[in-house]
């Protein structure tokens, strides 16, 4: 039968009859839908027929435009200079990188003089000198000045740095060794006003009758007037010492709280030390009383006189150094 049915097809020239599609296990998808989410982990012929389709109805992207890169910046312009202002200042000049404001000062005199201390940098120059003339010379002097006023911007650093901070276990430094102040209501040492103890791991501390209530203040001056009391008694006999070596007699001791002076000798044989030396260790301490008992022989600084130094303190250049690098705490 399929026979007959099959050459009748022949002779008309019909096609036979497609079979039904099987249905596929999940639901059917259209041909040009996404796949969802669930669709995610389907196959990647499926997923590239999806894109040919869905690029093909999209119109076509615009190139992205060129990155211009910036020019590099230079080093210095994001760096701030550096900026030394004195307190008086009254012109400003630029020595290589630094801006430089300096304190001018019109004087007699017939050269012009700079001085770098603490406040930056003081210029006393001749009245007939130009502006200019002192511009000049101090760009001349530029790698001099910018030297020492970085040295003294970096002592006060350590200046600042060194400020103690008055109460019970305040540390400052005693001969060179650090010392720390216990504050000793019950009195519990002899002595007036307080003593040196031996505290533990051989640390030494200062004891001082105040409350532990005292103030910055108090505890400050109290600790002062035991470091007078001290340096008195220390100088002395380092006087006593060191007289009869130079073959000079010194005849009253004086103390001084300068800032900035160690000593001073008068040809009467009169002597004022600072007792802020009690800070630094005993050797430099001994360097400061023979330079000032040096100046009975020699008043002034000439190679006489560090030859005289030189007779008791061979080391005294090293001593001078340390003195001048090493700075004491404020007491302000």
């Amino acid at each position: 039968m399929q026979r007959l049915v099959q050459l009748a097809l022949d002779l008309f020239g019909g096609a036979a009859p497609a079979e039904p599609p099987t249905a596929p296990a999940s639901a059917p998808r259209a041909r040009n839908s996404r796949p969802n989410a669930a669709d995610a982990g389907g196959s990647i012929a499926d997923g590239a027929i999806n894109l040919v389709a869905s690029d093909a109805a999209k119109p076509t992207p615009s190139p992205a435009p060129p990155v211009v890169k910036a020019p590099p910046v230079p080093l210095g312009t994001l760096l701030s200079p550096a900026i030394f202002r004195h307190p008086r200042a009254s012109r400003e000049v630029l020595l290589g990188d630094a801006v430089v404001a300096y304190a001018l000062q019109r004087a007699r005199r017939r050269t012009i003089g700079f001085t770098v201390g603490a406040d930056g940098l003081a210029v006393r120059a001749p009245g007939w000198v130009s502006l200019a003339a002192v511009d000049a010379a101090l760009q001349e002097k530029s790698a001099w000045i910018l030297r020492k006023l970085g040295e003294a911007q970096d002592r006060q650093q350590r200046v600042d740095g060194a400020r103690i901070a008055w109460g019970d276990g305040a540390v400052l430094p005693y001969l060179g060794e650090p010392l720390t102040v216990v504050l000793d209501p019950m009195h519990g040492f002899r002595g007036t006003g307080g003593a040196l103890v031996e505290g533990p791991e051989g640390q030494r501390q200062l004891h001082i009758g105040l409350p532990r209530a005292a103030s910055p203040a108090q505890v400050r001056d109290a600790v002062q007037a035991w470091l007078m009391r001290d340096a008195r008694q220390r100088f002395t006999a380092r006087l006593d010492h060191f007289a009869p070596l130079l073959g000079v007699r010194w005849s009253s001791l004086r103390l001084s709280s300068a800032q900035t002076r160690w000593g001073s000798a008068r040809s009467d044989g009169s002597i004022r030390l600072n007792w802020r030396l009690l800070h630094y260790r005993p050797a430099v301490i001994d360097y400061v009383v023979a330079h000032e008992l040096s100046h009975l022989r020699v008043m002034d600084h000439s190679p006489r006189f560090w030859d005289t130094v030189r007779s008791v303190v061979p080391d005294y250049a090293d001593l001078r150094g340390r003195l001048r690098d090493e700075p004491a705490p404020p007491w302000d």
